[in-house]
């Protein structure tokens, strides 16, 4: 059964976005004030807080946060009041860098990757190459940001740190369907791009591959603290074949085609 850890007035706040005589920076302001405070209570509400807002708010709100060259300093937060005080620490200091990551992906990308249009006629498989290859690592940053949170089915009873949990895994749903589509529009262009296109690409597939892993172990927590099947996604691996190909071709392109043979035998 999930404990769920709700901000005050969160509804209240995702309204106010909307308005137009509401003060956007006024707003995010004041939760960093609350994220300088010395309590982990304090903090974490303000950071749970800003993620609802930057997910459910007006896009206003995550515009504001990613024209800002600081957001949250927490890399060095302690609060020292007890050891449950330490352990809460670290999920802090997890958590600000993960939402960190979120506004400076805005900011490079100009849209929200978990807020755009999915599947076939979506950002990421109508992006031109140039934008993709730019595209891809910054996705990818994000991603890695969110797996950082690592936690544990047990920490998960924690209502605080499941409340977190809960849009993190929303998030990374959204965010694992853009990286996706990505590596189609890759795959499916690969074979027209230029030799140092392809060598690009081919390290995000190979990172990709490396963050399937990963992201299978996110949703097995998921899974594990009663989430719904029906809303985890199955991760079906790509064939060894296909990485071959791609290595093969771009091999070919760089006149190793000898050394490609070779390595066949």
């Amino acid at each position: 059964m999930f404990m769920m850890f709700t901000p005050v007035s969160e509804d209240f706040l995702i309204q106010a976005t909307n308005e137009t005589n509401v003060n956007i920076p006024q707003m995010a302001d004041t939760l960093f004030e609350r994220a300088t405070n010395g309590s982990w209570v304090v903090v974490f509400k303000a950071l749970v807080t800003t993620h609802h807002l930057m997910v459910h708010g007006n896009e206003r709100f995550i515009q504001y946060l990613a024209s800002r060259n600081t957001l949250f300093n927490l890399s060095n937060f302690l609060d020292k009041s007890g050891t449950h005080g330490y352990d809460m620490s670290t999920f802090i200091r997890r958590y600000s860098r993960y939402l960190n990551e979120k506004a400076y992906s805005y900011r490079q990308m100009a849209f929200d990757f978990a807020r755009v249009k999915k599947g076939a006629d979506g950002a990421m498989r109508t992006m031109a190459p140039e934008k993709l290859l730019k595209g891809m690592p910054i996705l990818q940053g994000q991603l890695d940001a969110l797996l950082e949170f690592d936690v544990s089915p047990g920490e998960l009873s924690n209502g605080v740190i499941n409340a977190a949990f809960l849009l993190l895994f929303k998030d990374l749903i959204k965010l694992f369907a853009c990286y996706n589509d990505g590596i189609i529009n890759l795959l499916e262009k690969y074979f027209e791009m230029k030799k140092g296109q392809c060598k690009e690409a081919l390290e995000i597939y190979k990172k990709f591959l490396t963050r399937m892993t990963r992201v299978s172990e996110f949703l097995k927590v998921a899974e594990q603290v009663g989430i719904d099947k029906g809303d985890i996604p199955d991760l079906s691996q790509a064939p060894s074949s296909l990485l071959e190909a791609l290595e093969q071709h771009l091999n070919t392109l760089e006149g190793k085609k000898n050394a490609a043979g070779s390595s066949e035998g």
